[in-house]
Order: C-alpha cells, then sequence, then structure tokens
C-alpha cells in the first residue's frame, strides 16, 4: 500500500511539504558531505579503482576515501568488485540506484558555475561590511 508508512521519511509521513526529517537529512548528509557528490559524479562517469579515486581527488585521505566509500557502498550507491589480479586491486562502480543522482548533480554544478561570479560579490560585500571578529 503506497503512502502508508509510518516511517519518517516516507510517502506516509505526516511532516510539512519541504521539510527534511531525521532519516532524510542523514541521507543528504552523506550524500552531499565533503567527498560524497565528487566521488558519484566520478564513478558516473567510469568505474574506477581505489588508487585513481585518491589520485583524482586531491585533498582526500586514504582514510576519508575509506569511509566515504563504506557509506556509499551501504546506501547501495557504488558497489565495489574485487579484480582477480595480481596484485589484487579493488574497483567501485556506480549502482541503477546511485546513477540516478548523475542529473542532479549535474543540475547542481551548472548551478554554480552559472552563479558562482554573483556568489563571489555577495562574498566580497559581505566580507567588506562584516566585522569578522
Amino acid at each position: 500500500m503506497t503512502g502508508t508508512s509510518t516511517k519518517p521519511g516516507t510517502p506516509g509521513d505526516q511532516a510539512a511539504p519541504g521539510t527534511i526529517v531525521g532519516p532524510q537529512r542523514e541521507l543528504l548528509d552523506q550524500l552531499l558531505d565533503k567527498w560524497g557528490q565528487l566521488l558519484l559524479t566520478s564513478l558516473c562517469q567510469q568505474p574506477r579503482r581505489f588508487n585513481e579515486l585518491k589520485r583524482e581527488l586531491d585533498g582526500i585521505t586514504q582514510k576519508s576515501l575509506t569511509q566515504a566509500l563504506r557509506r556509499l557502498e551501504r546506501n547501495g550507491l557504488v558497489e565495489r568488485q574485487v579484480l582477480e589480479q595480481r596484485p589484487i586491486a579493488v574497483e567501485y562502480r556506480i549502482t541503477p540506484l546511485g546513477r540516478t543522482l548523475d542529473k542532479p548533480f549535474l543540475t547542481l554544478l551548472a548551478w554554480t558555475a552559472d552563479h558562482l561570479a554573483e556568489v563571489e560579490q555577495h562574498r566580497d560585500a559581505y566580507d567588506k561590511g562584516s566585522d569578522n571578529g
């Protein structure tokens, strides 16, 4: 039965439209954290090995990359495949569920490109008028 769930964040939830409830907030935090979106966008292009991702995401630590990939795998957005070769390698690829985020992420990326100059103007004006201390 559609819309009858009592779990927060599901269609039957009684929260006001546009309200972000606990489970949704947690998922959004994981998708839009420092590395989640960059990883998903990269993996939507093609499967990648761990070290390829590490090189591509300048500044990510091995620990942060491992944690982010595990979160994405746990959420069903990324799958991990051990490649049978010497030395053994691991490849990560986007799942069908993860691929559904490609279009929204590309839209967000386009928005940042279209509005970055305006945002920077606002930042400059804020910084000039703010005490910051």
